[in-house]
């Protein structure tokens, strides 16, 4: 039996987070998308299938030219925050996208929460 790859490993966590995490109107998903040189974040309602909000390293208000580090991560959870508080959203559900929770997803998380966004 051939072995997974670290993707499919991980695509796999994620489908089996997404069968109990689902954003609503009231309480939007709030996902995280990890690659090695960036960070991105949105605010999804699910049953309308919109995004709300999203904020990336790649955005031009963070000017990070590099996103794969904790700081980077920090300012997006900043942005991400912000946005949807502009929106008039206080309380989304943390979706981690099958990442572990530490590092770069921990920070981006804990910037949303100390910048105003219960989770």
């Amino acid at each position: 039996m051939a072995r997974k790859s670290r993707r499919e490993m991980r695509d796999a966590v994620h489908r089996r987070i997404r069968k109990k995490i689902r954003g609503t109107a009231e309480r939007p998903r709030l996902c995280v998308y990890r690659s090695l040189k960036h960070i991105y974040a949105q605010v999804i309602d699910d049953e309308r299938g919109h995004t709300l909000a999203s904020a990336s390293t790649l955005d031009k208000s963070i000017g990070a030219g590099y996103g794969g580090n904790v700081a980077a991560a920090r300012e997006v959870g900043k942005l991400i925050a912000a946005r949807a508080l502009d929106q008039g959203i206080k309380r989304v559900v943390f979706d981690r996208g099958g990442y572990r929770y530490h590092g770069r997803v921990k920070a981006l998380a804990e910037a949303a929460r100390e910048s105003g966004l219960e989770f």
